[in-house]
């Protein structure tokens, strides 16, 4: 359930308010219909109104960010934002209907889906990076479901750029899912690090319940959860109906040492491909506009180079969907943390440098937990 109440929603030119969908910490999310063209919509509109030119930069950041990325078939996609009448800034973006929010914990996820959709979000994060852009928070609750059944990655707004340079930032962290560099704050984020929220979702998919913690539901305290993910020490899912090759996968990817993961989102999605080929399954399409590097190819894997190849041109259209929402978990492993504000040179990269980050943490999902 939500900490709080939402706020009462905004009258927005051009749009009908339907219905609350989620209240985080810094905003709201409702569900109205667009008048033109007519479609449902998920609205994130913040608390407060931005009278600090710093917040209001933040938040322009992670529109942009939103919408120069949102062409990717995998990743959500923004509409319009703007200020309402009484100044608050709002986000319109497309409505999803579901996530895996709480339907990992719920039932088993069919190995094929997780495989499937592992392979999708990995493309939609090799996209993001090579854009110049971290997620920083990759998690269960970030993968919303289409009305036509296709997994997309939401919530940057907490992606850090390369392109800026401020001299604070705000760190959210969703500690089950995040790596013990972060967890020891040794760096707000990195490619290393989005390779081990991977590995860490895709491991939730597939054994409900985050890689760390205690299947039996005692000792997951989040400060119990960071003792164990310091350690990294893995542990096999066991699940009888996985194929050879997915626990090496997520074993790598779940490394305690970055240098020992995969080198990239990319390198992820083709260690998964591989997986689905040897096993027999479908082999999901990368969607790269160019699908070069493909690292950590065996020379011996058959059909290796067809693998590699780019299936999504830079110029195809997204099939038609209905869109996402946020969440804030109610749970207290999916909670995310906010740390405080951060000197940039404070923080030993060593990747991307860090930049623009996006006000909100994270918004509770209609479906919720």
């Amino acid at each position: 359930m939500a900490s709080r109440l939402p706020a009462d929603a905004p009258v927005l030119a051009g749009f009908t308010y339907v219905r609350p969908l989620g209240a985080g910490g810094f905003a709201d999310v409702f569900l109205y219909e667009q008048d033109m063209p007519r479609r449902p919509v998920a609205v994130k509109v913040l608390l407060d109104k931005l009278e600090d030119e710093g917040l209001r930069h933040l938040f322009a950041a992670e529109a942009d960010a939103m919408a120069r990325l949102s062409a990717h078939p995998s990743i959500l996609t923004i509409y319009h934002a703007g200020v309402s009448p009484d100044g608050r800034p709002y986000i319109v973006m497309e409505y999803c209907p579901s996530s895996y929010a709480s339907r990992y914990r719920r039932e088993a996820i069919p190995v094929a889906e997780a495989l499937h959709t592992g392979v999708k979000i990995a493309c939609a994060l090799e996209s993001a990076h090579r854009e110049g852009l971290l997620h920083r928070d990759i998690k269960p609750s970030n993968l919303l479901i289409t009305a036509y059944d296709s997994p997309v990655l939401s919530d940057f707004g907490i992606a850090a750029s390369r392109a800026h340079h401020d001299e604070y930032e705000v760190i959210a962290m969703s500690v089950p899912w995040s790596p013990p560099e972060m967890i020891d704050g040794r760096t707000p984020g990195t490619i290393a690090t989005e390779v081990w929220g991977l590995g860490a979702t895709i491991y939730s998919l597939l054994a409900g319940r985050s890689p760390f913690e205690n299947p039996g539901g005692s000792a997951n305290s989040r400060e119990q959860l960071k003792v164990r993910i310091r350690r990294a020490a893995y542990a096999p899912i066991g699940r009888d109906d996985l194929p050879p090759g997915v626990e090496d996968v997520l074993r790598r990817a779940l490394s305690r040492e970055p240098g020992d993961r995969q080198t990239s989102a990319a390198d992820f999605a083709h260690a998964l491909q591989l997986v689905q080929y040897e096993a027999g399954m479908p082999v999901t399409p990368l969607e790269l506009v160019d699908a070069s590097p493909a690292p950590s190819t065996p020379r011996s894997a058959p059909n290796a180079a067809a693998l590699r190849r780019t299936h999504v041109p830079h110029s195809s259209s997204r099939r038609a969907r209905t869109a996402p929402v946020r969440r804030m978990p109610s749970d207290d492993l999916d909670a995310p943390q906010r740390a405080g504000r951060i000197p940039l040179w404070a923080w030993p990269v060593g990747g991307l440098a860090v930049a623009a980050v996006g006000v909100v943490a994270a918004v509770l999902v209609a479906v919720g937990n």
